[in-house]
């Protein structure tokens, strides 16, 4: 086991019981009768990552004192949601790898890896009308329209270098950072908690959320493959311009910028765009200003947890902050 994965196990250690039955209940879901369904779904499974998200409704709810008997219920269908949008994802940018096992329209085809996900989301909203509250289907269904919508906003915004980097919060928020800030909503607040500090949870999972995505954008143009799990450059390939990217250009010669626009609309260049926009720019002042930002993020969700008292629980949740900024996957 790794430092990292040792950190994080200690992260999660007030949970690891919710946990269990967070993956007892998720697999219930997902096994099917169907031989060619099961093997997807088993392989789906491999690359469901840390499963943050469904650790932040436990976390959350022992935070605020109001973890229940359906919160590992609650976590389930969060992560159903998460492993539905990495398989459409990885439609949607024609990646090869994840968690370094092929995608599943790579080990599959595209068709069934939108239907796949198709799957996935519908077990997931099947558990949640199962569940004494509708207010984990309300609180999802809000989240999963505001993915969609940041995903088609991206779709627009390739290719664009004049992108406000207001405009590139707000699709990273809607598509990354909002099943986060649900996550730690219903963690605090289902099935009928305080709303004050059912809102100040959100905005404590947006904005680590929003960290997490600009730390993503990083390591795309400057981690390591291996370490990172899935091929970087794959922004760049997509036509994505990304925080580091999009500071960089900004502060740029107009001949740099005609040499980063290029690399990214040059046909012929597949699979070395990043290569080439290294050689073309500098990007690490770009990088250093997105961490910086990434880094801002995080200390003021650390200071929305002062509404919280003492636990093993906050503690953890203060720690996923600094775990946000360093990590390499």
């Amino acid at each position: 086991m790794s430092s990292t994965d040792r950190r994080l196990e200690r992260m999660l250690e007030p949970v690891q019981d919710g946990l269990v039955r967070m993956r007892e209940i998720l697999l219930a879901q997902i096994v099917e009768s169907s031989s060619a369904v099961s093997d997807m779904t088993g392989h789906a499974q491999r690359f469901r990552g840390k499963q943050l998200r469904g650790a932040l409704v436990l976390l959350s709810g022992d935070a605020t004192g109001n973890s229940t008997d359906e919160h590992p219920s609650v976590a389930a269908i969060v992560e159903m949601i998460h492993l539905a949008t990495l398989v459409h994802d990885d439609v949607l940018d024609g990646a090869r790898t994840r968690r370094r096992v092929a995608s599943v329209n790579v080990r599959w085809d595209n068709q069934i890896a939108v239907l796949l996900g198709d799957f996935l989301y519908s077990r997931a909203f099947s558990l949640s009308t199962d569940l004494s509250s509708r207010l984990a289907s309300r609180v999802l269904s809000e989240t999963t329209r505001r993915l969609c919508v940041g995903e088609i906003e991206q779709s627009t915004k390739r290719f664009d270098f004049e992108l406000k980097e207001a405009t590139y919060e707000a699709i990273a928020s809607a598509k990354t950072a909002t099943l986060y800030s649900a996550a730690c909503e219903l963690g605090a607040r289902y099935p009928g908690g305080r709303e004050d500090v059912g809102r100040e949870m959100a905005q404590f999972g947006a904005e680590i959320g929003l960290a997490f995505q600009i730390v993503d954008d990083c390591l795309d143009v400057v981690g390591d493959a291996e370490v990172v799990g899935k091929p970087v450059g794959n922004d760049v390939e997509d036509g994505k311009i990304t925080l580091p990217v999009l500071w960089t250009y900004a502060r740029a010669t107009e001949a740099t910028r005609a040499a980063m626009r290029d690399i990214y609309t040059t046909p012929g260049l597949e699979g070395r765009r990043l290569a080439g926009l290294k050689a073309a720019c500098d990007l690490s002042a770009g990088v250093e200003y997105s961490m910086a930002r990434a880094t801002r993020l995080v200390d003021s969700a650390r200071a929305r947890l002062a509404i919280l008292g003492e636990s093993g629980a906050r503690s953890s949740l203060e720690e996923l902050g600094s775990f946000v900024l360093e990590r390499r996957w």
